[in-house]
């Protein structure tokens, strides 16, 4: 389990980035086929796209709760409840036999969804030390990342063979993460960043101590940004533009290598991302990528060339690499204790973003332009910009909110 790639990171580390890969692998398996799943009951495109939309709204909702649940019995137990319940759901999704029944379902994998995402982050926060918090972030979303490349290349092929194999082939994904986090993550040392950190569970922080400290709310912000554009607008608006007559008119195939490109250069600054926001810091990071993707989106909005395009997405890869670690760290540096609300409302803000960014993004396209639409795409990551650019450091912070917030460092 342990290579190069994870040295000088506790093995914890390690084991979370394969659970990762394998429930990434899993969705990336399935997501083809639930829009031409749900059609296959005679339902229009509206009530496909709802089945999609019930998971990610019934993550956002639940978020807190699970935040909650953390917090009372520990991030083990809901990591794997939260993989149970997921893996369960989506084996009755296939042996689903209405519309009815599909949509309740994939509404439940949200929650258990939530559970997982919530109990992993703020685990992944805590068996590591301040030094190591920015790489450890970096690997885990490698392993999401690389899951997400290779489920599709199955789940495609998969789909036009069988359109309920895919929710088996998920579930069996969910079942090895499952095994594998109960296997290795038994007995974790967890490592408390302050002097209080045997004091009883009610001196963990809280949710509003969090939000008086200047860099976790910028870390909020860069995370709406990132989930409005990276869980958005990307995947969403942006295939729309490249072949709509209206933006670059372009064959489907450039849409596969723009997002190929993106993909590509989020992993390869991964690798980089994580150290740099360890050595140099959390608030440059998250500078550093709300301008980067900034930049970007004005890019677009301002041209319908195809090869702006390209760079553009090769932009938002590396901007997506550093507002994917840098406020993930942030916020491991404000969390003393179980976490659980602090992290969950951090994951809430990325869900909120993916959430709206395509119906907003969509609206202003359909009513004014795609360049509109970017347009207002780019302000929304600007806010994690200015955020980021008026906050403190939380690097090597003393935990007490009052004495981290300040002026910028």
């Amino acid at each position: 389990m342990r290579t190069r790639f994870f040295a000088g990171l506790p093995r914890e580390v390690a084991v979370l980035t394969a659970v990762a890969f394998a429930v990434a692998v899993g969705f990336g398996v399935v997501a083809p086929a639930i829009p031409v799943f749900a059609r296959d009951f005679g339902v229009g495109r509206t009530a496909a796209g709802a089945v999609i939309s019930a998971f990610a709204f019934m993550r956002l909702v639940s978020a807190l709760a699970s935040g909650r649940l953390v917090n009372r019995v520990g991030e083990r137990v809901v990591l794997a409840t939260g993989i149970g319940i997921v893996a369960v759901s989506s084996a009755l999704a296939g042996l689903a036999q209405n519309y009815t029944q599909l949509l309740l379902l994939r509404g439940i994998g949200g929650i258990g969804s939530a559970m997982f995402t919530v109990s992993a982050v703020s685990l992944l926060l805590r068996v590591v030390d301040a030094d190591q918090r920015g790489r450890a972030t970096s690997r885990w979303q490698t392993g999401f990342l690389l899951g997400a490349i290779a489920g599709p290349a199955i789940g495609g092929p998969l789909t036009d063979i069988s359109l309920r194999a895919p929710f088996f082939v998920y579930a069996g994904t969910l079942a090895v993460a499952g095994g594998i986090g109960m296997l290795f993550l038994t007995r974790t040392d967890l490592h408390e960043r302050d002097e209080a950190a045997k004091a009883a569970p009610a001196d963990a922080t809280t949710l509003g101590q969090a939000l008086r400290v200047s860099g976790y709310r910028a870390a909020l912000a860069a995370s709406l940004g990132n989930g409005w554009v990276l869980f958005g607008v990307r995947s969403s608006l942006i295939p729309l533009f490249v072949t709509d007559q209206e933006g670059i008119g372009a064959t489907s195939t450039w849409v596969g290598i723009g997002l190929f490109v993106s993909a590509a250069t989020q992993g390869i600054a991964l690798l980089f991302v994580g150290g740099f926001t360890d050595r140099v810091g959390r608030r440059p990071g998250m500078i550093a990528g709300a301008a980067l993707s900034t930049v970007c989106m004005l890019g677009l909005a301002a041209s319908d060339s195809l090869a702006l395009y390209v760079i553009a997405m090769a932009g938002f890869g590396v901007g997506a690499a550093f507002l994917t670690v840098a406020p993930s760290a942030a916020v491991g540096d404000v969390v003393s204790g179980r976490g659980g609300t602090v992290v969950a409302a951090f994951q809430m803000a990325a869900d909120f973003g993916a959430v709206v960014g395509p119906l907003a993004a969509g609206a202003l396209a359909d009513s004014y332009s795609y360049g509109a639409a970017f347009t207002a795409t780019a302000g929304v990551v600007a806010l994690g910009f200015a955020a980021a650019l008026f906050s403190a450091e939380t690097k090597h912070k003393p935990k007490d909110p009052e004495s981290v917030e300040g002026a910028p460092a």
